[in-house]
């Protein structure tokens, strides 16, 4: 090229060394992110993945129990989602001057094993968008401005799902944001109704299980007095499935423990089947007839490449695979061990305060840093543990232990377990096993701080 510059090809990206993507990432892509990933050794170059295993440029194994936040439900790289790619291989990808049958089979599909009366099926590219989709559904078809979600939500971080996302870090710096969306406590049917009665609110979006929020489960009986304050006081009522869905709690979709159906649900993730992005929006017919149902409205919401052939042929394929193999009931059977080998690490280490989840997604709190050490340290041992210790523990299972896990975004006192459903009880032993150790060696929030920081300074001075 002129100027003596040069593009990089797939070939040179494939010879690539570990300090290759880092210095890259540092001078193109995100430089903060690159420093964090690489003070706890998070930014290992990972060559090959199969099913909930990766594999490193070194040659070892780890097991992956993040799950990329619930998107790989079949695992990585999934034989049904690889061979509707090739089925579907010579098809036009993008052509908007037709009707897809992929898309059209795939909504389809969608509307036979969702709860109640959803039918109608926006598809878009990520969960995210398809939080956008709902909340503007929500205003256009109710006629109402105000949105109504919980504290400790995690919607998304684009401009819509970021004004209904519960935590100020990820808010204040690109306040204002969309007007008129009011948090309450999740949880918290009183606060909800208090809300709802005076009738002006377009919809209550809510998580069925707050993911990043620390995988926080709500008291019994709480979606179904959702469905009831909503039908009553004529709010939508937007179901976030986007993490809980398709299999991960135990159930097809986590409001089905409730036996409830909303007017409106957002799912992503694990539809790609790992390996495509896509979310949908589905709603009822009579949502999305007052929505869009007129030709004069039909392109008020679109999306160039939503519903594009090889997201929806995995779309199908992995939705089938999921119900052909029955995911749901074996996230449920191995959550059900998971909870109770974790209940048992409880009892043995202090460290350990709350063990929480339903299904295969699971979190694992800690205790806050109190007493003589932290007051000689002026509330530093306290600050980096209530902020870090989900990180420090993460790191050490990732370098000690070749085990992927990460702390919840809201609540980074908090580490979650949400491997593939595939997961077997002899991983999973595994990964108990490592917390073990871990909690074994470090004892106290100054032993894991003091180790984390010896991990941190060998990294700085190791890395260029």
């Amino acid at each position: 090229m002129e100027n003596g510059k040069q593009l990089l090809t797939i070939d040179d990206v494939l010879g690539f060394s570990q300090n290759d993507v880092r210095n890259l990432y540092k001078e193109y892509v995100n430089p903060g992110l690159a420093q964090m990933m690489g003070i706890l050794n998070f930014d290992k170059r990972f060559v090959k993945a199969e099913g909930v295993q990766v594999w490193d440029e070194d040659g070892n194994a780890y097991l992956d129990f993040l799950g990329a936040y619930g998107a790989l439900n079949l695992g990585h790289n999934p034989p049904a989602a690889k061979k509707a790619l090739e089925e579907v291989q010579e098809w036009p990808n993008l052509l908007q001057a037709s009707l897809n049958g992929m898309t059209a089979a795939l909504a389809h599909n969608l509307a036979q094993i969702t709860p109640g009366r959803l039918q109608r099926t926006f598809f878009c590219n990520s969960g995210a968008e398809a939080v956008e989709g709902a909340l503007k559904m929500a205003r256009i078809a109710t006629g109402r401005q105000r949105i109504v979600y919980c504290e400790g939500a995690f919607h998304g971080k684009t401009f819509g799902a970021l004004s209904v996302t519960g935590r100020s870090k990820y808010q204040e710096p690109f306040a204002p944001l969309v007007p008129g969306c009011q948090a309450i406590p999740y949880g918290d049917v009183i606060a909800l109704e208090n809300v709802l009665a005076k009738k002006d609110v377009a919809a209550f979006i809510v998580e069925p299980i707050q993911g990043e929020g620390g995988v926080i489960i709500p008291p019994d009986g709480y979606l179904a007095k959702v469905r009831e304050l909503c039908s009553r006081y004529g709010t939508l009522f937007i179901a976030d499935e986007i993490q809980t869905g398709f299999g991960r709690t135990g159930k097809l979709f986590a409001c089905q423990h409730e036996d409830v159906a909303p007017d409106i649900m957002c799912v992503a993730k694990s539809l790609g089947g790992g390996v495509m992005p896509i979310g949908a929006t589905i709603t009822t017919a009579e949502v999305w007839d007052r929505a869009y149902g007129p030709m004069d409205k039909a392109l008020l919401h679109t999306s160039t490449f939503g519903g594009n052939t090889r997201a929806v042929a995995v779309g199908i394929a992995s939705l089938n695979a999921i119900i052909e193999e029955d995911l749901p009931r074996r996230a449920e059977v191995n959550g059900q061990y998971l909870l109770r080998r974790l209940g048992e690490l409880q009892d043995r280490h202090n460290l350990i305060t709350d063990v929480r989840g339903r299904g295969l997604l699971v979190g694992l709190e800690f205790a806050k840093p109190k007493g003589f050490m932290n007051k000689i340290t002026k509330g530093a041992v306290s600050k980096l543990s209530e902020e870090y210790l989900g990180a420090m523990v993460a790191g050490d299972l990732l370098n000690r232990h070749q085990i992927i896990t990460a702390y919840t975004l809201n609540n980074p006192n908090v580490i979650r377990l949400e491997p593939p459903l595939i997961v077997t009880k002899e991983q999973i032993d595994q990964v108990i096993e490592a917390l073990n150790e871990t909690f074994t060696r470090n004892r106290s929030h100054i032993q894991m701080v003091m180790t984390s920081t010896k991990t941190v300074v060998g990294s700085l001075f190791g890395k260029k």
